[in-house]
């Protein structure tokens, strides 16, 4: 018995597959330096004692050894722990939570550089491999997976979705940040009804009686609903601000079983002021996309290798196509055309002013060589009140949808109606001018030519990643089976 650095007891043990094998038992956890995984995994300097934390993802016992990876969920690469077969009990099993403290050391075996000499193993908390709905040694799909929204983030590839996620998120920011735009925090309640679908939660007090207060006035005397967009907010916003953007949650009441469709999901907005073509806001989309995309690409190398491998073979070619190449643009007019030429069945009707469906847009992608497509000039009619009347080009508006391959839509746009006189007939033709009277004062005070987009974050993963269903690519969704937690 040897006495080491910090009051730590050396034993050595001869174990006929590792030599000697040094095991550090210290005397104060609070004096060892705490690691996260990665940090450990991209130590070079060995010799260190330290403390990690996190979820049994293997064990093996030997006679004389104990083997285990760790994982915390920073990396997806787990840390193999070895320790004496005196440590092991048998509450160490896949999925327990566990502290460990011990020496980085450098591993024998070429796949990983080092690994952790355990002195003391700590059960934090215990895990039935029985019960526990995932097995150490399957893989499962993620139809399997998405049953356990409350546990799924235990696996590997959920894990590794989180994490992109999270640095997608980091790199949009980052980019709006470098290119001036001010974030705004746009209401999640609102009053109005930006799409014009009718797709909306109404928001009410669960305490509200309605025999007194009247079933329609709402809480705030007038009906409120959950947003589904931020854009109107913005707008007001982009009279102060050159460039201003917002990234939350919005809500769709729509039928959100199918693999497309979420109730509540991300959408990343952004309004531009001083503008008058719409070339400015497709330059900021593609800019965007590339930017996001090389970001992640470059911090989450492993995790979308991971995706690419497994979950969608084949899709990391696809997805250096739309990196490296320039975004194609047709004109809605054109892109009925290339529809109306070809020999493909669609099921939905392909006549000039038809909105254009999934199977359309994934079609002309697909004809563009597989690289995202903006289409613009959209028929008048199909847009919203706000989208810019072309004059020069009768019957249409100056609008903008970014289609990429494998999701079809994926950010969609206008230049906004910035003539006031243009703006109020339209508003009064559709009976909305009393709703929209603040709007139209928005072009009475030192209005601008403006437009801008929205993407959708969700689409934006499953044209990365290659995932098929949207539930895959956000946390919790929402949708008639899930838990709701």
């Amino acid at each position: 018995m040897l006495f080491g650095k910090l009051g730590c007891v050396l034993l050595r043990r001869t174990c006929p597959y590792r030599g000697i094998v040094t095991i550090y038992r210290c005397h104060s956890q609070k004096s060892l330096k705490k690691l996260r995984i990665c940090e450990a995994l991209s130590q070079k300097e060995t010799g260190e004692y330290v403390r990690i934390q996190g979820w049994i993802r293997s064990v093996r016992s030997q006679k004389e050894l104990l083997f285990l990876h760790v994982n915390d969920g920073s990396s997806l690469e787990s840390l193999q722990v070895v320790a004496s077969s005196e440590l092991d009990n048998r509450h160490l099993t896949f999925g327990c939570a566990v502290d460990i403290s011990g020496n980085i050391v450098k591993s024998p075996h070429k796949k990983q550089n080092v690994e952790l000499q355990a002195n003391q193993i700590q059960v934090v908390g215990e895990c039935n491999p029985v019960d526990f709905p995932f097995k150490v040694k399957e893989r499962h799909g993620l139809e399997y997976v998405r049953q356990f929204p409350h546990l799924r983030c235990r696996t590997n590839t959920f894990a590794s979705l989180l994490r992109i996620r999270s640095e997608a998120t980091a790199a949009i920011q980052a980019y709006f940040k470098e290119n001036h735009f001010v974030q705004i925090h746009t209401p999640v309640i609102s009053s109005n009804d930006c799409e014009g679908a009718g797709e909306l939660f109404q928001v009410e007090s669960a305490g509200r009686d309605r025999s007194t207060d009247g079933e329609s006035s709402g809480f705030f005397s007038v009906p409120a609903y959950l947003t589904v967009s931020g854009q109107l907010h913005l707008e007001v916003m982009a009279g102060a601000f050159p460039r201003v953007y917002t990234f939350g949650p919005t809500f769709r009441a729509e039928n959100s079983q199918s693999r497309r469709h979420l109730a509540e999901f991300y959408m990343v907005e952004a309004e531009l002021s001083f503008t008058d073509s719409l070339e400015d806001l497709l330059v900021v989309m593609e800019n965007l996309f590339k930017s996001t995309t090389d970001c992640i690409l470059s911090r989450c190398a492993d995790d979308i290798a991971l995706f690419h491998k497994y979950v969608a073979p084949g899709h990391k070619e696809r997805l250096d196509l739309m990196v490296k190449n320039r975004f194609k643009v047709i004109t809605y007019t054109e892109a009925i055309d290339v529809l109306n030429r070809s020999s493909e069945k669609f099921e939905f009707s392909t006549e000039w002013g038809c909105d254009l469906q999934t199977e359309h847009e994934k079609y002309l992608v697909k004809h563009c060589g597989n690289v995202p497509l903006f289409v613009i000039n959209y028929p008048y009619d199909l847009k919203p009140f706000y989208a810019r009347d072309n004059e020069d080009q009768p019957h249409t508006a100056a609008a903008v949808d970014l289609l990429v391959p494998g999701v079809g839509e994926l950010c969609g746009g206008t230049l906004r109606e910035e003539r006031l006189e243009l703006l109020h007939a339209r508003l009064e033709r559709m009976g909305l001018e009393d709703a929209y009277q603040w709007y139209l004062e928005l072009r009475q005070f030192g209005s601008v030519p403006h437009g801008g987009f929205g993407m959708g974050f969700e689409r934006y993963l499953q044209c990365v990643l290659g995932v098929e269903n949207i539930k895959d690519v956000i946390p919790f969704p929402r949708f008639s089976h899930s838990c709701l937690l």
